[in-house]
């Protein structure tokens, strides 16, 4: 990840939004990151994995606290379901 300071984003403004198309770019004031800067198909992926990890997450809480065929068990009846 690019960094650059607050100053140079506000100056180059445009340069830094074209950076960011390419790659997210670390904006520091005073030495200390602040904010990044990133292409919005880069944060739609991000959000993407975030909700695949919830709903992941979600399931195996919810199977591990009630009645749900387990994975296994879940082929087995498809398998026999289907043959």
């Amino acid at each position: 990840m690019h960094t650059i300071s607050a100053t140079t984003a506000k100056q180059n403004f445009g340069a830094l939004l074209d950076s960011a198309r390419r790659e997210p770019v670390a904006i520091e004031k005073n030495g200390r990151p602040v904010a990044v800067v990133l292409a919005t198909e880069e944060l739609e992926k991000l959000v993407s994995m975030a909700e695949d990890k919830y709903w992941a997450h979600l399931a195996e809480r919810n199977i591990a606290d009630s009645d749900y065929l387990s994975e296994l068990e879940s082929n087995n009846f498809l398998d026999e379901l289907l043959n």
